[in-house]
C-alpha cells in the first residue's frame, strides 16, 4: 500500500497526522493499511499477480534478507502474489514483502502489482489519436506488422500510449498503432493489451474546488506527498525523490513551484535533462511537470520501491498516485492533447 485517498484519511484525526508527519512514522501508516490477500482463481482476470523488475530478485523462507534463501527469479518473470506482510527488519523504509507462489517472500520493491487483462479491439480510433494504457504486464511493439524478427522496445503494465490507427496483419492479428513521442516514430503494439481510455476518466477530479485552495507538499525526508484541500489532507502517497549517484548529484531541489505544465505520457530516454543517459522508458504515464528543465511528477512502473531517494530528480509515484495528481491538479488537460501549459497552475513545495 503506497498511497492513501481521502476516505482512508478521514480515518486519521489532525492530531495523529501532525504527529505521524514529525516523527518519520508514516511507513507504519501506510502499512496499517495494507489490502487483505485475496483466493487466487484459475484463469480469473482479477487474479493478483506481480511481475519481477530487477536482473534477479530472491525468494527467501521468511520476509527477511537474513532468512533461508530458497531461489532467484529473474526480469519479467511474472508471480502469483499469495499474501502481502510486513517484515521484521531492513529496510526499514519499506518492509512490505509479498509471499509468493506458495514458495516463499520476495521483497515488494522490485515486484509489480500486475493483472492480465485482454481488452475489445474498437474498429476506428479518433482522427486525432486516443491515449491507451497496457493491461497485461508487458507487450512486445514492433516497427513493421509483417516481420515481426525483431523487437523495438517491451512495454508494460500501466504504462501510457498515444493510439493512431487499428491495422491487421496478414495472419489475421489485430494491431494498435502507437506514436513515441521521443523518437518520432510510430511502433504497432497487440491491441488487446491496450484498453482505450475514455475521454471521460480524463474529466478533472476537483473542477469546483478554486485553485487558491488546493496545494501539494513533497516531504523529502519522509518521502511522502500530500494534497491539500483547504488545508485538510485529501490524499497522501509515498516518494521516491531524487538522489546522489555516482555520476551526479540528482536531488529533487527544495522550492515552490507552479504545476502549471502537463503530458499524458512521455517516452522519457537518453537526453532528457530529467533522465541523463540512463533510462530508456517508453509510455511513462501522468506527467505532471515541477521545471522547464524536465523535473516532473509520474508514474513508475519500473520499480515498486518508495519511500527512499532513487530518481534522477523526479518525484516517482505509482502509476495509480501519478493519475490522481494529473487529475486533481490544476491546469485541467482537454483529453486531446499530448502537451498542455498554461502560465497558472496548483502550488507545490518541495520541503
Amino acid at each position: 500500500m503506497n498511497t492513501l485517498f481521502t476516505d482512508q484519511l478521514s480515518q486519521i484525526s489532525r492530531r495523529e497526522f501532525i504527529k505521524l508527519a514529525g516523527a518519520g512514522l508514516f511507513a507504519v501508516l501506510f502499512n496499517a493499511f495494507l489490502p487483505e490477500a485475496t483466493p487466487v482463481m484459475a484463469g480469473d482476470p482479477s487474479q493478483r499477480l506481480g511481475r519481477i523488475l530487477n536482473d534477479a530478485v530472491g525468494v527467501y523462507e521468511k520476509p527477511s534478507f537474513n532468512s533461508r534463501f530458497i531461489k532467484m527469479l529473474y526480469k519479467d518473470v511474472i508471480v502469483q502474489i499469495d499474501d502481502i506482510t510486513v517484515g521484521e527488519d531492513e529496510p526499514t523504509y519499506n518492509r512490505v514483502w509479498y509471499y509468493i507462489d506458495n514458495i516463499g517472500y520476495a521483497h515488494s520493491g522490485w515486484i509489480q502489482p500486475v493483472q492480465i487483462n485482454p481488452n475489445p479491439i474498437a474498429p476506428t480510433i479518433p482522427a486525432d489519436g486516443q491515449l491507451a494504457e497496457l493491461t497485461v504486464p508487458y507487450s512486445d511493439t514492433y516497427k513493421d506488422i509483417e516481420k515481426r524478427d525483431n523487437v523495438t522496445y517491451r512495454i508494460y503494465y500501466s504504462s501510457v500510449f498515444w493510439v493512431h490507427d487499428v491495422l491487421k496483419s496478414s495472419d489475421g492479428k489485430i494491431w494498435y498503432k502507437i506514436w513515441d513521442d521521443k523518437f518520432k516514430f510510430y511502433v504497432y503494439a497487440d491491441a488487446t493489451h491496450l484498453r482505450l481510455i475514455p475521454t471521460s476518466e480524463l474529466a478533472p477530479s476537483a473542477p469546483d474546488v478554486p485553485e487558491s485552495i488546493k496545494k501539494i507538499q513533497v516531504n523529502r525526508p519522509e518521502q511522502v506527498l500530500i494534497a491539500y484541500q483547504d488545508n485538510e489532507p485529501v490524499f497522501m502517497t509515498r516518494t521516491a525523490t531524487g538522489a546522489r549517484f555516482i555520476d551526479g548529484n540528482f536531488t529533487t531541489p527544495a522550492g515552490k513551484y507552479i504545476l502549471n505544465r502537463k503530458r499524458p505520457t512521455r517516452h522519457m530516454a537518453d537526453g532528457d535533462l530529467a533522465a541523463p543517459k540512463t533510462y530508456d522508458l517508453p509510455g511513462v504515464p501522468w506527467v505532471t511537470y515541477l521545471t522547464k528543465r524536465g523535473i516532473a511528477i509520474h508514474g513508475t512502473y519500473w520499480h515498486n520501491d518508495y519511500g527512499k531517494p532513487r530518481s534522477h530528480g523526479c518525484i516517482n509515484v505509482s502509476c495509480e498516485a501519478s493519475k490522481w495528481i494529473y487529475l486533481w491538479t490544476s491546469p485541467a488537460v482537454p483529453p486531446n492533447e499530448d502537451y498542455w501549459s498554461e502560465d497558472t497552475g496548483t502550488v507545490l513545495d518541495v520541503v
